[in-house]
């Protein structure tokens, strides 16, 4: 397709002023506007055209395309092998290996025999696991309800030790089975565990017999609170232990999905803890990923069920994560609830 036809870009330039620039700048200036033309650039939809968007899906009952769900599982086998190296391991981590921390360029880790000791032999999980629920912390989980479905799942993964306490369990559930745990809310809410160890070990008891899974070889200044978190744990002989994710797998993640569209400088927990769920469970339902300030009434929402405390702008790109994670639910490889789950519209998988 031309940009015009040439009596038209005649008539263009005879009313141009004369220019200087050299005759390549100028022809390299009316490609690019043609280009720009014919192939505009990409523009992500604003709230309002989002929420306007999943409205005209509501109301159709939503099918697992089970042909779907084994080629994104086949993709994600394939570029991430979820199954072998979600979790660091004395398999996929043997002593004398250096790993690169997927966070930073410039640092790396040779695994010696303390750390070592602190990896499970394998992937501590008897897979594939069945039915999973991935719960986010978006606002629109308040007043929804959903504590009950959510623990109905086989498997129920959390971001980011969210507050559990009675007066969220009806909406959010009780069920945990693996939490994440950023080295930041170790800084931040338990001064890196320096002089709060009794005050963390209380407060990660509503997790009961759990997972805690934390990025300890993503960034350089997160080890140290990680490990902490370790011999924390071991040391009150808590019910909870540590998984630390393997910074290849995050590494291969991130590059995954930033070839599906996603810009970012990080991918969010949420979306590491989703991707993760479809290359190690059957079934994948995904709770409070909504990440937008209206719901789908047009109603203002908090942030987080619990707080409205905003993330730092720039660092993930929330509203692109979210769109890709909306295709897979209305292709049928996972199904994300934002209705509240008294009447959910949901028929038996084909």
């Amino acid at each position: 397709r031309r940009c015009g036809s040439r009596r038209r870009m005649a008539g263009l330039a005879w009313k141009w002023p004369r220019t200087r620039l050299p005759v390549g700048a100028s022809a390299l200036g009316v490609f690019v506007l043609c280009w720009l033309y014919v192939f505009p650039v990409y523009r992500l939809p604003d709230e309002k055209e989002i929420v306007q968007g999943v409205l005209l899906q509501q109301g159709k009952a939503w099918r697992r395309n089970q042909t779907a769900v084994a080629l994104f599982r086949k993709l994600l086998e394939e570029c991430c092998d979820p199954g072998q190296l979600f979790a660091m391991t004395k398999m996929n981590s043997p002593m004398g290996k250096n790993l690169w921390f997927d966070g930073e360029f410039l640092y790396s880790v040779t695994i010696d025999n303390a750390t070592y000791s602190l990896f499970p032999q394998a992937t501590p999980f008897q897979l594939p696991l069945k039915k999973c629920s991935v719960v986010g912390n978006g606002g629109i989980l308040k007043k929804s309800g959903c504590g009950k479905q959510i623990d109905q799942a086989d498997f129920v993964m959390r971001c980011n030790l969210p507050p559990l306490s009675s007066e969220y369990s009806k909406d959010v559930g009780s069920k945990t089975q693996l939490v994440t745990a950023n080295p930041s809310i170790i800084q931040k809410r338990f001064q890196n565990l320096l002089w709060s160890r009794k005050a963390f070990v209380d407060s990660v008891k509503v997790y009961n017999h759990s997972y805690i899974y934390m990025p300890a070889f993503s960034m350089k200044t997160g080890t140290g609170p990680s490990l902490r978190v370790y011999y924390t744990l071991e040391d009150f002989g808590a019910k909870q232990t540590v998984l630390f994710a393997n910074p290849n797998f995050l590494r291969d993640i991130g590059k995954f999905w930033k070839s599906k569209g996603i810009h970012a400088k990080r991918l969010s927990t949420g979306l590491f803890l989703v991707s993760a769920a479809l290359g190690l469970c059957e079934e994948v339902t995904i709770y409070g990923f909504w990440p937008f300030s209206v719901d789908l009434h047009g109603k203002f929402i908090s942030h987080h069920y619990y707080d409205n405390v905003l993330p730092d702008s720039g660092f993930h790109a929330m509203p692109e994560e979210f769109l890709q994670l909306w295709f897979l639910h209305k292709s049928g490889v996972l199904r994300m609830q934002l209705e509240p789950c008294e009447d959910p519209l949901i028929q038996p998988s084909a």
